[in-house]
């Protein structure tokens, strides 16, 4: 590959080539000086005019060295903490990279809400999203390449998750498995999922082990998932928004949560407040990542948004991963943290609602499943 493939070695030859030309250009005009019968004063404003042109041209080689970059990542609600952190090192892994300086800037908000305002024209570099559907509309209106999710390793997701519950220290209301949700007098708190990705994990996690414990009877896991959302006490826009509703508000008996974000409510919230239910059963939740394509090519950043989401898959980006409580795919890095996720039966999207196309259009377009079930 050719030296000057590398950013930072192609900047630094322009660099050391301006500073040749200008060494070349000063001695020949020393010379000119030296042949020359001029006066003093003409010599002291000849010197000042070609050290300008020196100095213009010094610094116009210098301010190729490095570069400023500004990204911005839309993604889903709980992910704040999570990119924080990788988001710092990144920065400094493409500093020592290239020499470029790189900013993100981040965006949280329930997924579906998220995606829309990237429909709708937000310059998002990148999106983090809680599932694929969301990235797959904004794909649908041209802004993606609509075969984003081959792209990237492992469909695109590079950390996992899983849906389990958050109670109250003690477990007063002896919170065990999903049916336990269904009782009456326990108050449960969910995000809506007409606008939050992790709600609609949720939904479709007390759908499938309803339908496990139904002889896959589609009509019994409605009922059981409608007496369910009976007991919800408050539908928050986004699965933030209901850990605060529960932690910071004190409403709710339990939680239905995004395992990271349970585990950091249990881990760094309030250890003497909380405790973690898992289930006997769950569902395999895959937020998605993908470059914005005309966002970047528009901005100049695609290759910076590539290697942004490239990075996730690196061991140090797994790490960040795994201590924020996301499923790490990479195997070393999974077995190094096995201990931190507790082992439980597992369903996929696409094993149980045959993807997210169809699942989208049966339970959350208008007049679907959840539209349904939610009329009081």
């Amino acid at each position: 590959m050719s030296e000057f493939a590398h950013p930072r070695i192609a900047r630094f030859r322009i660099f050391q080539n301006g500073i040749i030309n200008l060494f070349l250009f000063f001695n020949h005009h020393f010379d000119f000086w030296q042949a020359s019968l001029i006066t003093t004063q003409q010599i002291r404003e000849r010197a000042m005019n070609k050290w300008g042109v020196g100095l213009t041209l010094l610094l116009a080689s210098t301010s190729v060295l490095a570069k400023d970059i500004q990204l911005l990542n839309v993604s889903y609600d709980p992910t704040r903490e999570l990119y924080e952190q990788y988001n710092k090192a990144f920065s400094a892994h493409w500093k020592k990279e290239t020499g470029d300086n790189v900013v993100i800037r981040q965006s949280h908000g329930g997924s579906g809400k998220q995606a829309t305002s990237v429909i709708n024209g937000i310059e998002a570099d990148v999106v983090t999203l809680a599932l694929a559907y969301d990235v797959d509309a904004i794909a649908e209106r041209g802004r993606i390449d609509k075969n984003w999710i081959k792209r990237l390793p492992d469909n695109s997701a590079p950390y996992t998750s899983t849906i389990v519950f958050l109670v109250r220290k003690g477990n007063p209301k002896q919170i065990k498995d999903w049916n336990d949700l269904v009782k009456p007098g326990v108050s449960v708190i969910t995000p809506n999922p007409k606008s939050s990705g992790g709600a609609r994990w949720n939904y479709l996690a007390a759908w499938g082990y309803a339908l496990h414990h139904n002889n896959n009877d589609q009509a019994k896991a409605q009922d059981f998932v409608k007496a369910l959302y009976k007991n919800v006490e408050v539908l928050d826009s986004g699965a933030r928004g209901s850990t605060n509703t529960f932690v910071e508000r004190g409403i709710g008996d339990v939680l239905i949560a995004w395992e990271n974000e349970a585990l950091l409510a249990a881990n760094e919230l309030g250890k003497d407040k909380f405790e973690i239910v898992t289930p006997s059963e769950s569902i395999l939740a895959e937020p998605t990542v993908s470059v914005v394509d005309k966002v970047a090519e528009k901005k100049g950043t695609t290759a910076v948004a590539e290697a942004y989401l490239k990075y996730l898959y690196s061991p140090e980006g797994q790490e960040i991963a795994a201590k924020n409580f996301y499923r790490p795919r990479d195997p070393d890095v999974a077995k190094k943290y096995e201990n931190a996720f507790p082992k439980l039966k597992l369903f996929t999207i696409d094993d149980e609602f045959g993807g997210w196309t169809k699942a989208q259009k049966e339970h959350f377009s208008n007049g679907g499943t959840f539209d349904q079930i939610s009329k009081r």
